[in-house]
């Protein structure tokens, strides 16, 4: 693992939680919706639709569980990535060892780490939210989330909203850190799955270029909404 000559100030913006959304909080007191909250609250009605019929099919109760299983998972996960960019001794829990051991493979070709684990706000479009790394991927420099599941998803399509956070984050980096001279175009989204080598997203400027209108267009759905019902 190399590190760049310059790594980016890291801003541990405080999250907080208001009225069932999520914000973080610069260092300045002001306080912006979450990407995650922002795509939650504009979610396209067929979204909801699949999500409220798999916890029909499957009862509340397994639907809760499958749901902190996963949310446990990926955060272990995500400490053990973290502190293996960061240069430090990965002591892998039982429950996430399985997608440490299928991520790894990809880690090692991550390289020139910039950031990990960073709070971003893009000032312009008001949101805020936390980038799990930039770096560069076989060369190219990027913005890197990584993610768990069970089994692969096989295609973009079935990503759903995964790449409209990634445009989001590389949008926040690049106005956040403009002054640093980060320009990215390039993301990378890792999948890590159980038993086989972690499944990899890799999109180029074109695409980001056109999941960050759609990211723009939902932005601003958010904000009239918000607006309109006086969150």
């Amino acid at each position: 693992m190399q590190f760049d000559t310059q790594l980016l100030p890291r801003n541990h913006g405080k999250p907080l939680r208001d009225n069932g959304q999520q914000y973080y909080m610069d260092d300045k007191g002001n306080r912006f919706p979450s990407v995650t909250t922002i795509l939650n609250a504009t979610k396209p009605q067929v979204d909801r639709d699949r999500l409220s019929n798999w916890k029909a099919r499957i009862g509340t109760e397994e639907a809760t569980r499958i749901s902190t299983t996963a949310s446990r998972r990926g955060t272990q996960t995500h400490k053990q990535i973290e502190r293996y960019l960061l240069g430090e001794n990965p002591i892998c829990s039982e429950a996430s060892h399985p997608y440490w051991e299928s991520i790894k493979p990809v880690l090692e070709k991550i390289d020139a780490v910039r950031l990990v684990e960073g709070s971003v706000f893009h000032y312009d479009l008001s949101y805020s939210g936390k980038v799990d790394c930039v770096a560069s991927y076989k060369g190219v420099p990027c913005i890197c989330e990584w993610k768990t599941a069970d089994k692969p998803k096989g295609a973009v399509e079935r990503l759903y909203e995964y790449p409209l956070q990634l445009t989001a984050y590389l949008g926040a980096v690049n106005e956040y850190y403009r002054d640093y001279g980060i320009d990215l175009n390039h993301a990378l989204l890792v999948i890590a799955i159980p038993e086989i080598e972690a499944e990899v997203f890799w999109f180029e400027p074109q695409t980001m270029n056109s999941f960050w209108q759609k990211w723009e267009q939902r932005v601003a759905e958010y904000w009239q909404r918000r607006q309109y019902r006086g969150w």
